[in-house]
């Protein structure tokens, strides 16, 4: 018995006992990445990678350490280190109050998920610890709020999630998200993440006026994102099958009760840090909407620096109406709430465009003290708000006000301050911020409690020269820019001129950034991507000045206007215009075309207006160039004015400057839409030829398919009856392996088998360890090795009387996955099959999943090696997967490599100092990185995806 005395810091005993886990655990699984962080609620199995050879190890060295003997219920009953803890201070008769101290520690609970690597994985950490913790509030306009918590979301995301497996999605794949913030978005878009999929958020149609727009582009982001699946609302369901008409790898269309059926049990794929979490459409207010690729090793990296530069915790409230296709709703709003525990109430972007006074009533009543909007969402409740919708309005709550997205106004920060400051908002509160989707959303930030900083430059200077030279108080002409902080942690920023040489402060040039946020490009687009990045640097596709650190937008280079010799600057005019009694605000596009005649640029305004009086619009037409030629300095070439409607808007409000542009050059401004059906019409008459094609491939690969099945079953009754009938194992090998070679030549698959010299003569037997992709991993196996062996399978395969007959009969060896202590008697039995002269093959994995790569590996094959003395032979496989994927029995066309490695003689690792356990570990590592080199999937060694159990 240890002397350890019961009133010894629980701290401190604790400490010992999760020295011991991690240190084997790190033996076990070096690429874990979970065993550094381990706490006594860790999971052995799922977090830990213990397997039940990995337990009796473990278990051992407890007993070693605290000089204890363990019942043996330890063994199979503990779950965790705090269930082993228990089981030790037990056997050593700790007093009942240490042990209840014990059961009802915390385990190491942080105020923030700072260690997870994944958005799964941050769900799942505040799952763990609160669950029943209200984390969204749906703002409902009639009734009571709709109120989800952590727990809920993950128990409808993990269904939802079954649902896309049970309906063939692969991890990796694209999953489109167009719906309306809602539940079903929250929900859909975690089920398609623990799913291993893809999230894609697209915009629903608006109005049906601008349905072809609407539908043109998003058949674009769908063909481009290659989005299998699209998950929609009921009422949509119509318009998204004309999309997956148009989109060749849109395979379902879907709403989330659909997914939400019963569908089988949910299957966690591998999810690491570097994979892409979701893909964010730029608006596409410069050109063709590009997907900006954002790994969740990117979205942590931002999310965790946003929220500790504004020192975000979980008294915080955040307020947003922000669409949740659109990175500052999906990110800024939700995510960097989620992570940092903060409730968020949202309601749905039309509630506050109906009745901008919502937004505020939200933060009165819920004592908001976070929100984010753009410059225009900050006008719209200055011109559409009456004083008497303000009457009893507390706004002192609200800390951070963020303004961005968009260009901010210096006019709108000192009228919005000032409208508002009687209701408690203070004018520290207003928050200029500068971030874009390429770099998950933010990037610049201002320091806390400062009043903005309005920067007055010298318009002439400024115009000719790029250079920001302050301007005098009582300069009437001077530019006015909003100043956005400096570069968040551990990101940088710099101004460079047309050659990338970095520029002096106060000269304008291309902003161009880095850091850990940043995206690898977009999906898809190689030219795209290639002109993101400057080596190391990336385009922010604006254009600024740095000015004592800080960052000041001047506008879109891509935007800017010469004439003259002068930049103007398009959004500049188009506040200026949208001012003009009679001219719609927000409604206004200032763009460049070419004069083809002269190859210049000629200024073009176009202004919406409702006027209809031909004298007065004769007045606007000369008010706005008057306008012009004194805000800029130089005269507009023409200026249209155009009904409701014609200015192009994106998603996210921003004006479609480009595509303004293609209707002025094509002469369509102002042409009346078409009719709903004849849009529809159009559509589908576009989408008949790719219909067809898509309808041959289907036809073709489906009769592959067919036929496949047909040759399979043919063979597979043949063997079967073979197998029944014939006496004596060889025989039954001996048709075995023919069949399973006439089975890839009547399929045309075939199987190149490589490093044949490595195998060993028919006198010595050995122990095969392959890797496991596919249902047809065994048949490759078995056409490609020249001799006899024993499978050692799954025990769930002998629970039918069919595949425990035929697999009987052929030698194969049951050993049960989840029972940890059949799993030691188990290994007995392999070990003395291997002294009787028999070669095994073993699936170390366990079993294949899903997610494509390399699963941690098991310790049976290896320790029933070491206790033997047998050589492991590893052999690789590649191309099952890509053949017949996952549970699927749809075969495609395909080529399969069988790669025998060297064989490795556990006699050659034999040392008095290292025990046998060790020798097995080094076999394992050995063994696994061989099949790594030949088996072309990546290294999931540190993700834990199979179930407990035996060798």
């Amino acid at each position: 018995m240890n002397s350890q005395h019961p009133d010894e810091s629980q701290d401190a005993f604790a400490e010992r006992l999760l020295t011991e886990v991690r240190g084997l655990a790190a033996k076990l699984q070096p690429k874990l990445a979970s065993v550094a962080s381990a706490t006594l609620d860790s999971q052995l199995d799922r977090d830990l990678g213990f397997d039940s050879l990995g337990r009796v190890e473990l278990i051992a060295r407890l007993e070693k350490a605290f000089d204890v003997h363990l019942a043996e219920r330890t063994f199979s009953e503990a779950e965790t280190p705090r269930d082993l803890l228990h089981a030790v201070l037990t056997a050593q008769q700790v007093g009942p109050e240490v042990l209840r101290r014990i059961e009802l520690a915390g385990g190491g609970i942080a105020d923030t998920p700072e260690q997870v690597k994944t958005l799964p994985e941050m769900l799942d950490w505040h799952c763990q610890r609160h669950p029943d913790y209200a984390h969204i509030r749906l703002w409902q306009d009639e009734g009571e709020d709709r109120i989800i918590s952590y727990g809920e979301l993950q128990r409808n995301a993990h269904q939802a999630a079954a649902g896309l497996q049970h309906r063939g999605l692969m991890p990796g794949e694209t999953v489109a998200l167009m719906l309306p913030t809602s539940e079903d978005y929250f929900f859909s878009f975690f089920a398609v993440l623990y799913a291993g999929g893809i999230p894609v958020p697209i915009y629903p149609p608006a109005r049906p006026a601008q349905l072809e727009d609407h539908m043109r582009r998003q058949a674009g982001i769908l063909d481009n994102a290659r989005c299998s699946v699209l998950i929609t609302v009921r009422e949509a369901k119509p318009l998204a099958a004309m999309l997956r008409a148009q989109v060749d790898s849109l395979r379902e269309v879907l709403t989330l009760d659909v997914l939400l059926q019963p569908a089988g049990a949910y299957s966690r794929p591998a999810i690491n840090a570097t994979d892409t979490a979701f893909i964010q459409y730029t608006s596409g207010s410069t050109g063709d909407p590009k997907g900006v690729v954002l790994s969740h090793a990117n979205l942590l990296a931002n999310i965790r620096v946003d929220g500790h530069t504004i020192n975000a915790n979980s008294d915080d409230v955040f307020i947003s109406w922000l669409p949740l296709y659109h990175d500052m709703g999906l990110i800024g709003a939700w995510l960097g709430s989620l992570y940092f525990a903060a409730q968020l109430v949202i309601m749905s972007p039309l509630s506050f465009l109906a009745r901008p006074v919502r937004w505020l009533q939200a933060l009165h009543r819920y004592g908001g003290t976070l929100s984010a909007a753009p410059n225009f969402a900050y006008e719209l409740c200055l011109n559409r708000i009456d004083d008497d919708e303000l009457e009893g309005l507390d706004l002192s709550r609200w800390r951070i006000a963020m303004n961005g997205a968009e260009a901010v106004s210096p006019e709108t920060i000192r009228r919005f301050t000032e409208r508002f400051a009687p209701y408690g908002f203070r004018a520290e509160s207003m928050f200029p911020v500068y971030g874009l989707a390429e770099c998950s959303v933010g990037l610049a930030f201002p320091p806390m409690n400062r009043l903005p900083r309005i920067d007055r430059i010298r318009r002439d200077e400024f115009s000719l020269s790029g250079r920001a030279i302050p301007a005098e108080d009582d300069d009437p002409h001077a530019l006015l820019f909003v100043g956005c902080g400096l570069a968040l942690h551990g990101h940088q920023l710099r101004v460079v001129d047309s050659a990338s040489v970095e520029l002096p402060e106060r000269y304008q040039g291309r902003l161009q950034f880095r850091g850990p946020s940043t995206t690898s490009g977009y999906y898809r687009n190689p030219a795209a991507s290639a002109k993101l990045f400057d080596g190391e640097w990336l385009e922010s596709g604006d254009l600024a000045y740095l000015a004592d650190g800080e960052l000041f937008i001047t506008g879109r280079s891509k935007d800017v206007i010469i004439r003259g010799g002068r930049n103007i600057y398009p959004h500049e005019l188009e506040q200026a215009v949208g001012e003009i009694d009679g001219i719609r605000k927000g409604r206004v596009a200032v763009f460049a075309t070419l004069d083809r005649e002269h190859q210049t640029e000629q200024l073009v305004i176009l202004a919406e207006s409702r006027e209809t009086d031909d004298s007065a619009r004769q007045a606007l037409v000369q008010g706005i160039a008057e306008l012009a030629a004194e805000v800029t300095l130089v005269a507009p070439d023409d200026i249209v004015l155009a009904p409701p409607g014609s200015v192009l808007k994106t998603s996210s409000g921003k004006i479609r400057r480009a595509a303004c542009r293609e209707l002025y050059e094509q002469g369509r401004i102002g042409e009346a839409q078409r009719a709903v059906w004849l849009q529809l019409l159009r559509l589908q008459l576009a989408a008949l030829p790719q219909q067809l094609r898509r309808r041959w491939r289907q036809l073709r690969e489906g009769t592959y398919a067919v036929y496949c099945q047909l040759v399979f079953r043919l063979l597979a009754f043949l063997l079967a009856l073979g197998i029944l009938i014939l006496p004596g194992k060889n025989l039954r090998w001996r048709l075995l392996r023919p069949l399973a070679r006439t089975l890839a030549l009547l399929t045309a698959t075939p199987v190149r088998v490589e490093g044949s010299k490595n195998l060993l003569p028919r006198e010595h037997n050995c122990i095969y360890v392959v890797n496991h992709s596919s249902y047809l991993d065994s048949y490759a196996i078995c056409a490609a090795l020249p001799r006899q062996f024993r499978f050692v399978a799954k025990a769930e395969l002998a629970h039918d009387w069919l595949p425990r007959t035929l697999l009987g009969r052929i030698g194969t060896l049951f050993v049960d996955r989840f029972d940890r202590q059949s799993g030691v008697g188990a290994l007995q039995a392999i070990e003395q099959a291997a002294a009787a002269g028999d070669s095994l093959l073993f699936y170390p994995e366990g079993t294949f999943t899903y997610s494509p790569g390399l699963r941690p590996f098991r310790m049976g094959a290896f320790v029933a090696a070491v206790n033997t003395g047998l050589p492991v032979v590893p052999v690789a496989l590649s191309g099952t997967r890509a053949i017949l994927p996952g549970d699927s029995w749809f075969a495609r066309r395909g080529a399969i490599t069988v790669t025998i490695g060297e064989p490795l003689d556990p006699g050659e690792w034999h040392s008095e100092d290292a025990s046998d356990w060790e020798q097995a570990l080094r076999l394992k590592e050995l063994a696994r990185a061989e099949i790594l080199r030949f088996c072309g999937e990546q290294d999931m060694g540190h993700e834990q995806v199979f179930p407990p159990g035996a060798p």
